[in-house]
């Protein structure tokens, strides 16, 4: 057996082996980071992606949603992998493979046009419908507060003066859409000049404005150029500035405090630069 299959539960492997009887493996996509295997594979000429996630996996579920409900503006332009299997149960997909050179790490990264289309397509995505939820604010502050009462590297009283921040936050009722969850140059191809996504490990319904999170505190934060691009092809700025601020500070807390769990030092030290921002921003 193939050793990077062999990470797969025996119940995977067995659904492997029935929907692409004899999968060559080709090559292992997975990050070592967490228990998520991500190995592309051929079978009869075509190949495919297979991806599986561990015990305690929540992801897959999370994708095999999207693909379900949520991806036929990408898919139908041939912007997103296709879905050919699926267990929720088993905690494994397999899709399509997608042509393409990953953004991250290339030369497309600082190119303003990538990033116009990358605002183009989210714009499709977020658009598909909308709900609003009572409680959102409130749950997130509530997610927060616990990752700063788990395990972390932040300082006890950077962690003192976010709770006090935190406290004093109002919680609006907020407006809900599909977004990607993890939108980056990570999780953007490019393939004869159009750009198309994958992993959708973290789609969800949030505001609109959560997707722009990743994106701001690295490729715009380096280039404004790929900011004002970005909104250009999106349509507008869906952020305002109160909510925008909570999420900001939201995201910052949860990246220090999942990166130090997975033990990602460099992910961890923007973190805590993000932290830091942000309490900068609001006067504390």
């Amino acid at each position: 057996m193939d050793p990077v299959l062999a990470r797969l539960s025996p119940r995977q492997r067995e659904l492997v082996n029935r929907w692409l009887p004899d999968a060559v493996v080709e090559k292992d996509h997975s990050w070592g980071l967490v228990e998520t295997t991500v190995v592309e594979v051929s079978r009869a000429g075509a190949r495919f992606i297979v991806k599986a996630g561990g015990g305690n996996d929540h992801h897959i579920g999370r994708e095999l949603h999207a693909h379900r409900h949520w991806l036929e503006p990408w898919t139908g332009r041939g912007r997103a992998p296709l879905l050919v299997h699926g267990s929720a149960e088993a905690k494994i997909l397999v899709t399509r493979l997608l042509p393409g050179e990953l953004v991250l790490g290339s030369a497309y990264a600082d190119d303003p046009g990538v990033h116009r289309q990358a605002g183009e397509l989210l714009a499709l995505l977020h658009a598909q419908e909308a709900v609003t939820a009572d409680d959102f604010e409130r749950c997130e502050n509530e997610k927060s507060l616990a990752s700063l009462d788990g395990p972390h590297r932040i300082p006890a009283a950077t962690v003192a003066r976010l709770r006090e921040e935190i406290a004093g936050w109002p919680a609006p009722p907020a407006t809900l859409v599909p977004t990607h969850g993890d939108w980056q140059p990570r999780n953007w191809l490019v393939h004869e000049g159009v750009v198309s996504v994958i992993d959708f490990g973290r789609a969800a319904l949030r505001p609109a404005f959560t997707d722009l999170a990743r994106l701001a505190v690295q490729d715009f934060r380096r280039d404004p150029r790929l900011e004002a691009a970005f909104l250009d092809g999106y349509g507008a700025d869906p952020r305002e500035a109160g909510a925008w601020h909570r999420n900001r500070v939201r995201e910052a807390i949860g990246t220090a405090a999942w990166a130090y769990r997975v033990g990602d030092e460099r992910f961890e030290a923007q973190g805590h630069r993000m932290i830091a921002d942000c309490l900068s921003a609001a006067g504390s």
